[in-house]
Formats: structure tokens, sequence, C-alpha cells
């Protein structure tokens, strides 16, 4: 079950993500914004990171980023240990990272997608759970790299 998700965005993403803010509303779901605040020219590491480490340490469930394209504030991102952010610019590909690598965070370009794709790629993304199984180990082998142990 998801409690809070973590938003960031930079100014290029402010619009979109005030668009998913009010998704999350509807979907009666608590998150909490760690920027950017306006669509004044921004720095994306700056939120994204706030946002990981929010996620990565408990404070928040799950994460939403947004920059142009969704790849710089997911590069920035996926340095937060204990963070998986996948870039989807469709559904199947975020419901995939969610049910086989158990990604905590979801990275949109909003010169990519459009509202409404967003706010489908984020409805399904949301709405999936991690299967495990086989794609556990996968998954702690991604962790062993990430601890250096592999």
């Amino acid at each position: 079950m998801i409690h809070i998700i973590a938003l960031a965005s930079d100014h290029v993403g402010y619009s979109l993500k005030m668009e998913i803010i009010e998704l999350l509303k509807e979907m009666d779901l608590e998150y909490k914004d760690y920027g950017a605040f306006d669509s004044k020219q921004s720095d994306y590491p700056v939120f994204s990171y706030k946002a990981a480490k929010a996620v990565a340490g408990g404070e928040c469930d799950k994460g939403i980023l947004i920059c142009g394209t969704g790849v710089g504030i997911s590069i920035a991102a996926n340095k937060v240990k204990g963070i998986r952010c996948v870039v989807c610019s469709e559904p199947y590909s975020a419901v995939l990272s969610k049910a086989h690598n158990n990604s905590n965070m979801l990275a949109m370009g909003a010169r990519v997608v459009g509202v409404d794709l967003a706010k489908m790629i984020v409805k399904q993304w949301l709405q999936t759970d991690f299967e495990g199984g086989r794609h556990l180990k996968r998954v702690l082998l991604i962790k062993d790299i990430e601890e250096g142990t592999m």
C-alpha cells in the first residue's frame, strides 16, 4: 500500500507535476512536493536528490520525478543508494518496471509525454505490485552491485 509519494521536478516539468498532483488528489493519495515550486529556471539534481533521499530514507514510499526528458532527473535519483528510478514514456514499461524490477521512483519527460499519457503512466505504475519470485533474485543482484558486494 502506498502512503506518501515524493514529487519533484525542474522548471520544465513544473506544469506537468501540478497535473500529477491533481491526479494524486483524485486518487486520494498523499504526497510531498520537493520542488521546483514554480517555472523559473532551476536545477533538477537538487530536487531529484531531495525526493530520492525521502524515498530511500522511508519518509515517502514512492517517488515521481519530471524534467524535460525524464533522463537527467532519473540519473540524479539513481545516485542515491536504494533508489531504482525508471524513465517511462508509456505505461507498459512503467508496469513492468514495478512488477519485475520493483522500481520505487518513476521519471517522465514533460517534453516527451502529454498530460493524459503521463496520468495513465502514473496510474498504472502506482497500481502495480512487485511480483517477487524469480524477479526478487535480480533485484537483490542489483542491490549487491550498489553495495559493491557482487
